[in-house]
């Protein structure tokens, strides 16, 4: 996401490059040197240190070699979604190499935790529920738990759901900085590949209010009848890692708990999962 007006001038303070240079394979006896993938690794651990972006120059500067060098490989790394390139011609680190990492042992942690207490939510609202995480341009689910009732809305693992329209969506950008919450918009616009899906025009209200309140509550725009309750699974820093979710269905049986209770139980497994969770899976793994 962008940052709170950050930028990346080379005597700023938050850069310091030639104080820290990247990590560069200069060793002769290597047999198997592969210098476009150097580059390539160069590039992106110089951009994970900095939080306001470096322009073209920049970087062959920090890293010692012509800008000329670097074309080709900043055109690869921005096509294939590592790197953005944003306000003109300052590149950064999109999350795609987070991404990469749900699919590592902080995910099956986040779930092998956070399925018993999803389990037990569900024994005690009589609704499902579903848990998610943002993964490279879209919401996608990695956890779901059925109602234990006949009746139920549940969404199956793997799924992936729309991060402007979805309570889900807004928890996770609620409860990111907003660096952070640019960097997850452009990537789901970018992953969209529709001009059209742009985020609302009251989004960040919508968000403020949410921070506020601590959790989402909106009608389903995707099934008539279900109204979606959200709360954030928060790592020790206070940022999202994943959104818990209710497809709240209203109950006919006049002994099932109310809304308002639902509401209760969904921020209490949140905040469950969310101390079972602190110190064993961190929001920079997710």
């Amino acid at each position: 996401m962008l940052a709170n007006g950050a930028h990346s001038h080379m005597n700023d303070e938050s850069c310091f490059i030639d104080e820290r240079p990247a990590v560069t394979i200069e060793d002769d006896s290597d047999r198997y040197r592969a210098p476009a993938l150097d580059k390539g690794l160069d590039i992106l651990e110089l951009l994970a240190r900095i939080d306001g972006g470096l322009t073209q120059a920049e970087i062959a500067k920090a890293l010692g070699k012509s800008p000329n060098e670097f074309y080709r490989m900043l055109d690869r790394l921005v096509r294939r979604g590592y790197v953005q390139r944003q306000d003109g011609d300052r590149f950064y680190l999109t999350l795609k190499l987070f991404g990469l990492a749900h699919y590592h042992a902080p995910v099956r942690r986040l779930v092998s935790f956070a399925t018993p207490l999803m389990r037990e939510f569900s024994n005690r609202a009589e609704q499902a529920c579903h848990l998610a995480i943002f993964d490279r341009g879209s919401v996608v689910v990695i956890a779901q738990q059925d109602s234990p009732t006949y009746w139920g809305i549940s969404i199956r693992v793997g799924a992936q759901i729309n991060l402007f329209n979805t309570g889900s969506g807004h928890i996770l950008l609620a409860f990111r900085d907003e660096k952070q919450r640019q960097m997850m918009i452009n990537e789901q616009r970018r992953q969209q590949d529709q001009e059209d899906d742009r985020p609302p025009a009251d989004l960040d209200e919508r968000l403020r209010a949410i921070r506020d309140k601590g959790f989402e509550t909106m009608d389903s725009l995707q099934t008539n009848g279900v109204r979606n309750i959200s709360a954030p699974i928060l790592a020790m820093d206070g940022n999202a890692l994943a959104a818990l979710t209710c497809p709240y269905i209203q109950p006919v049986n006049p002994n099932a708990p109310t809304y308002d209770q639902v509401i209760d139980h969904v921020r209490d497994a949140a905040k469950q999962i969310s101390e079972t969770v602190v110190g064993t899976v961190d929001s920079a793994e997710l």
